[in-house]
């Protein structure tokens, strides 16, 4: 085939091969479209060649290209080539065009520097990548392939149009190099799992700024607008996220460092379990009775309606609904709505701190107040509202000492008043009286004692003593179980003659000493009689006695508060020593004083016989002449004035 002129077009000649074209040396421009070539050949003459076209062919390889070095425009669409390769001597190429082929990876073309349109739409490829050098690239058409990840893509500085629809591209964060790319101002993006989010051109706009148009629509100001304030809010969101995770961790660390104090504080004291009752026969610790039976020394028996009135403390038969044994009490109010576990790395977007450092925690999480290590309890001290203070219904300990918490008990019933629920974990409790603490608060429903760091929950009966100790609360869970009418007959059968013989056998000073304030006034005051109004009969004043004796009864299982180190050592105080030492000396005068009395009292009681003989022979002696012995006396009287 000849030919003079400067281009030559044997598009659909069913060609199998290309053709050898003798005497075209000057040809620029070749078209061998629609054909049916598999290898490119017979080309190596055209030394001036500017475009070629061998679109829809079998072309299997690139190849046969080396010699074309003035080569501008290279078409192989729509053939069957696999990989790029081959392409290192036509670094003039303006325009490749490699379309609908079956290439997997995008390489070896960072030599093409002067390379301004590359079209690899319709292939397989999986990543944008290996990108760089090609410095004057400004339109690249990935439309069709399997992309889920674009990079590079910032490191062509005049690339403008970027066509990447119909891939698997799911998130903009596989897009973050289009967001650094200066140059860019068009971008397709619909066909893309990604385009189908609600806010998908706003987020695709604060991703790219820069962009005139998305997917081949103008950008409007108003979107421009509405991807500013999404940008703001999504700012915003980013750093609220790294701030709750700052905090998150704070928490994290203060709950672990007061964890490790407790764990030394522990190891170092090491409580023995005081007050320890023998367990009833055929029951468990944890067990809740549920029904109307008691277990006394090994003797089941079933509770007569009589027993039931006659056991039952006042106001029981409200809480029977009716007489039933087995019923639960009516609760005065609801429940605690939450009971807050003790997940320490959790922390949701409603937790406020209170109080945080190194050792110690205090958060408020909506109703509930949880308190880790000792330092915590400062946060009682601050301002809080009364809105604020008022919704709190639960208060959780964790890492506390109990004794450090029992003082205060008397602050937290002022400060919240609507207080129904208790938690304590790893707080030390380890005698029956310190539960009788609990009855400085306001009120109480529920009580949580874990146990966890509390060696009274081992105890058979601590339950039957804090449904006792505390039955003015009228306590509706215990440990996360119903408090039943048997429980509380239990109870009151365990310890209820105890307070009775305390409250009536110990003498009324000794009683003003044990007692309350509270009680030492209703005391005080019938014992002055102030009590007895006018118009009672005696079965009146012997109820009110009744009602007297067991309100005694159940007070006088008190819990003082104390200062948990001030036994611990001495150099926890250091006037210490000299305490002791003032202590050891008045009780060595006390016992010196005692020992000298008693000496005292036994000579006399030896002396004693023969005293009282002389006594008497002087009175008979005196008393033989009585003349005498009153001019004697009536002698005495008057040297006397």
């Amino acid at each position: 085939m000849k030919s003079n002129c400067i281009s030559s077009v044997c598009s659909r000649r069913n060609l199998e091969v290309c053709p050898l074209l003798q005497g075209e040396e000057k040809l620029r421009l070749l078209n061998f479209q629609h054909n049916h070539i598999s290898h490119i050949q017979h080309l190596s003459h055209l030394c001036r060649l500017v475009f070629l076209d061998l679109y829809d062919n079998h072309i299997q390889e690139i190849c046969g290209l080396s010699a074309l070095t003035t080569l501008r425009v290279l078409m192989l669409g729509k053939n069957r080539i696999k990989r790029i390769c081959n392409l290192e001597n036509v670094s003039k190429l303006d325009v490749l065009d490699l379309h609908d082929n079956q290439i997997s990876k995008i390489e070896h073309l960072s030599h093409l520097s002067e390379l301004r349109v590359l079209n690899l739409a319709g292939n397989s490829i999986g990543c944008v990548e290996n990108l760089k050098g090609l410095d004057s690239l400004t339109e690249l058409n990935l439309r069709r392939n399997c992309i889920t990840t674009v990079t590079d893509v910032d490191c062509l500085p005049c690339l403008q149009r970027l066509f990447l629809s119909c891939n698997n591209i799911a998130s903009f964060d596989d897009l973050v190099c289009l967001g650094d790319s200066r140059s860019l101002s068009e971008v397709t993006l619909d066909g893309n799992p990604l385009a189908q989010e609600t806010w998908y051109k706003q987020t695709a706009l604060r991703y790219m700024v820069q962009l005139r148009q998305l997917d081949m629509k103008r950008i409007t100001e108003e979107e421009r607008r509405m991807a500013s304030v999404l940008a703001r809010k999504e700012d915003e969101k980013r750093r609220e996220t790294h701030k709750q995770a700052i905090h998150k961790e704070k928490r994290r660390l203060a709950i672990r460092n007061a964890a490790q104090q407790w764990e030394a504080h522990s190891v170092k004291h090491s409580p023995k379990v005081c007050l320890e009752l023998p367990a009833q026969s055929g029951t468990k610790e944890d067990d809740n009775s549920e029904h109307s039976t008691s277990q006394l020394n090994g003797i089941t028996r079933q509770l007569s309606p009589e027993e039931l009135r006659r056991l039952s403390p006042a106001g029981v038969g409200e809480r029977t609904g009716g007489g039933s044994d087995s019923k639960t009490r009516t609760p005065s109010r609801p429940n605690s709505p939450r009971d807050p576990r003790w997940s320490e790395l959790a922390g949701g977007t409603g937790i406020q701190s209170l109080s945080l450092s190194d050792s110690h925690l205090a958060e408020l999480d909506g109703d509930t107040v949880r308190f880790f290590g000792p330092g915590a309890l400062e946060a009682l001290e601050r301002g809080w509202g009364v809105q604020t203070a008022g919704a709190v219904t639960v208060i959780a300990f964790r890492y506390i000492d109990y004794d450090t918490i029992v003082p205060t008990l008397t602050r937290i019933r002022i400060k919240f008043p609507n207080v129904t629920h208790l938690i304590f974990s790893d707080t030390n409790i380890n005698q029956l009286l310190q539960l009788a603490a609990l009855a400085q608060v306001r009120r109480l429903d529920q009580l949580t004692i874990h146990p966890q760091g509390n060696p009274v929950v081992s105890l058979a009966l601590w339950k039957s003593f804090a449904i006792y100790r505390l039955n003015h609360f009228n306590l509706q869970r215990i440990n996360g179980q119903e408090v039943t009418m048997n429980d509380v007959i239990m109870a009151e059968r365990l310890f209820g003659t105890l307070g009775h013989i305390a409250a009536t056998e110990t003498p009324h000073y000794r009683l003003l000493l044990l007692l309350e304030e509270s009680r030492k006034r209703q005391l005080q005051f019938v014992l002055e009689g102030r009590g007895r109004r006018a118009g009672l009969s005696p079965e009146e004043l012997r109820e009110n006695g009744k009602l007297l004796g067991e309100g005694l009864g159940r007070s006088l299982f008190n819990y003082p508060s104390r200062d948990p180190g001030a036994d611990s050592s001495e150099e926890a105080d250091p006037d210490g020593p000299d305490r002791t030492q003032e202590s050891q000396e008045y009780l060595r005068q006390l016992v010196q004083r005692a020992a000298d009395t008693n000496l005292k009292g036994e000579s006399l009681h030896k002396l004693w016989p023969s005293l009282f003989v002389e006594l008497v022979r002087d009175s008979v002696l005196d008393m033989r002449d009585q003349p005498s012995y009153r001019q004697a006396c009536l002698q005495k009287i008057s040297q006397a004035k």
